[in-house]
């Protein structure tokens, strides 16, 4: 296939290393940018959509197939940006670091039935997919994420070291990473923009961020800036 992959070069390398060298691969860092590649792509992969979902009108008058980044916002809170009905098919997907390439993906759909489009999608990318609620945060990134807030409330209470909260939850629960590793290869910028939208979302208490992890993804701002 034809996919145009809307963001960076570091999301263009994950798709790259999850999807293999049989699908060709175009880079556009913005949607204006975007524009002169669309007539001959098959698939558009979308991270940037969701920094502004008004430019969801992009695809006001096409007819492609999208996969939209929706983890911090939802999918239909895009859409609502439509000015009209619109040709395009929407998926959304998460799109944070390091979930790009595991071997199944969650994805949401816009309509129940665009089901068989997307299963017919995924065979084509050689990617197994589970169909979750279109959710500010999907199921799995909800999960980690708050794993790695209780991780930082831990270390704040001086219960344990950051090094032994990792040691232990790796021999205890067998997971491939400790939190505050996963929180290193997601992003402490990204993990706490997630809890941020969930919280809000659901004003569940379980996802109130802790202190110390608010002062590490600030002190990330600055360095980032």
């Amino acid at each position: 296939m034809q996919i145009l992959v809307i963001g960076q070069p570091e999301s263009l390398n994950e798709c790259q290393l999850k999807f293999g060298e049989k699908h060709q691969f175009v880079l556009a860092e913005t949607h204006d940018k975007a524009e002169s590649f669309v007539r001959n792509i098959d698939l558009i992969i979308d991270f940037e959509l969701e920094e502004d979902p008004a430019l969801i009108q992009f695809y006001q008058h096409k007819k492609l197939t999208v996969l939209v980044n929706s983890v911090l916002t939802g999918l239909q809170s895009m859409l609502v940006y439509l000015i009209k009905p619109c040709e395009c098919t929407f998926f959304g997907f998460n799109g944070l670091n390091t979930f790009i390439n595991q071997a199944s993906w969650e994805v949401c759909l816009a309509r129940s039935t665009d089901e068989p489009e997307l299963d017919q999608l995924m065979k084509k990318l050689d990617t197994s997919f589970q169909v979750v609620a279109d959710r500010v945060g999907f199921v799995a990134p909800r999960v980690i994420c708050m794993i790695i807030n209780e991780a930082f409330y831990a270390v704040q209470e001086g219960t344990a070291s950051k090094e032994d909260i990792d040691q232990a939850m790796k021999l205890g629960t067998n997971y491939p990473n400790g939190p505050f590793e996963w929180c290193e290869k997601i992003g402490v910028i990204q993990v706490y923009e997630l809890l941020d939208a969930v919280y809000n979302d659901t004003k569940d208490e379980r996802y109130k961020i802790a202190p110390l992890l608010k002062q590490s993804y600030l002190q990330a701002l600055q360095q980032y800036r």
